[in-house]
């Protein structure tokens, strides 16, 4: 795994997806992809996933191995494992309906592995830190918004263990043999209710086309999935308990829709959408 930039020819490979950020490249004849980040992304932006990749790998978190930072002269990226015959979960039971319960519980155990795994502090970001510069540096919210979001992030504790990140069922991958998680840039560590907060958001307030191009699945089978996984990551089925454990990982949610919108999809909340997702504060 090494931190030197190297040049690669692209006749080499085959481009074989796209997205938001980023567009990936099959190697023709090694089992490797390379993801180059779109123009304007700087290579410091690839070396940072880069490195939280690595630091992920090391820490025995199951994902492709990372191996190297990569440009075509113009773009920067990184090269890493590829995993053929690959299919994400939520793929799987877009095509396989019968499987909903499988893979959710054991997406619920791999939850649960990650967040009992503990991070690497000095080469991680702190999760709770990177919302708290967003909300001081960027004037992207209302003021009382921005209030209750850094009065809530002051609460929460600086937990030494991993997060993923974008904790959600597109980001497990399976050939059949392994299972790994993929899209570690945001890897971190902290709080679990960072990961759960956001999985709660997607799953019980996802709008039907947005399921549909993010999982490949309905309104009605995210939140099956949501409440499959939930009392399977917290070890119960008492509704009182799940209700608790529920209303503790709203106001993570509400921290982080914001923060979503604006770094991920360049997109700021119209104002009037804040005192309905500010009722998450609780």
């Amino acid at each position: 795994m090494s931190e030197e930039v190297e040049k690669i020819n692209l006749d080499d490979y085959a481009a074989t997806g796209e997205g938001a950020t980023a567009i990936s490249y099959t190697h023709k004849t090694r089992d490797t992809i390379a993801k180059l980040y779109h123009p304007g992304f700087e290579a410091d932006c690839a070396k940072k996933d880069f490195l939280t990749s690595c630091t992920a790998f090391a820490l025995g978190v199951p994902t492709p191995k990372p191996i190297r930072l990569v440009t075509d002269g113009e773009r920067f990226g990184a090269e890493y494992e590829l995993i053929r015959n690959k299919r994400s979960f939520s793929r799987i039971i877009s095509e396989e309906p019968g499987r909903l319960q499988e893979l959710s519980l054991i997406f619920a155990e791999m939850a649960k592995k990650l967040h009992s795994t503990k991070a690497d502090t000095s080469k991680l970001v702190s999760t709770k830190e990177k919302f708290r510069r967003f909300y001081l540096e960027k004037a992207v919210v209302p003021d009382f918004y921005k209030q209750k979001a850094l009065a809530f992030i002051n609460t929460v504790p600086n937990t030494p263990t991993c997060l993923h990140g974008d904790l959600q069922i597109s980001n497990v991958i399976t050939d059949g043999k392994r299972t790994l998680w993929i899209d570690m840039g945001d890897f971190g560590y902290g709080d679990p209710g960072w990961d759960l907060g956001m999985l709660w958001s997607m799953t019980n307030r996802m709008d039907e086309q947005k399921a549909d191009l993010v999982f490949h699945m309905n309104k009605e089978k995210l939140l099956a999935h949501w409440n499959i996984f939930f009392p399977a990551y917290l070890g119960t089925t008492d509704p009182q308990k799940i209700a608790e454990a529920t209303k503790r990982i709203l106001p993570f949610a509400a921290v982080k829709i914001p923060y979503m919108f604006y770094i991920a999809k360049h997109f700021t909340l119209p104002d009037e959408a804040y005192p309905y997702i500010a009722k998450l504060f609780g």
